[in-house]
């Protein structure tokens, strides 16, 4: 489908199996992406797609689960764009974080961009997470990704937690 402006229309719509070679390759994206970021900080531990497909595969249709897939259609065939991972999270002592939705990944290929597609996506996994009971959606922004600070904030999102990182010293054998 496309709009009469000649841009792909797209449906936001829970994940299937199908999706998931897709889905995999948006995610090894975005671990590359957090990688160059930080790459003591981010692991990136190849093949990223096999992995992460392994990982979504548990994720298809689980309860507690917001999957979502960004999808248009091109010549009969549709293509994953963008997906949403988060999940009803219970409480955590250690994090002093009451139950609440977190949301785990989010990521949009770059052909689509500035579409409303990440709004559209993360404004889903939202909804599905306050049905299944979340008072509150958490998510983290890796630091150097301001881009997705100011998105995140744009859509009512607001810093609560600074991560630090310190690496081990060295030592003699």
């Amino acid at each position: 489908m496309t709009s009469p402006r000649g841009q792909d229309l797209f449906v936001v719509r829970p994940a299937r199996h199908e999706d998931l070679p897709a889905a995999a390759k948006l995610a090894a994206a975005l671990v590359r992406e957090h990688h160059g970021y930080d790459p003591q900080r981010f692991m990136c531990i190849e093949p990223i797609e096999d992995g992460y497909e392994r990982f979504l595969r548990g994720q298809v249709g689980r309860d507690g689960v917001a999957f979502l897939v960004a999808v248009v259609s091109r010549d009969r065939n549709d293509l994953v764009v963008g997906y949403v991972l988060g999940s009803l999270e219970e409480r955590d002592w250690s994090d002093l974080r009451d139950r609440c939705g977190k949301i785990h990944d989010v990521y949009v290929d770059a052909s689509v961009r500035q579409r409303g597609v990440a709004t559209r996506l993360v404004e889903g996994a939202i909804a599905r997470l306050e049905a299944m009971g979340a008072p509150r959606v958490v998510l983290m922004a890796a630091w150097r990704n301001e881009r997705a600070r100011r998105f995140f904030e744009g859509l009512g999102f607001r810093s609560t937690m600074l991560e630090m990182t310190r690496e081990g010293r060295e030592r003699d054998a």
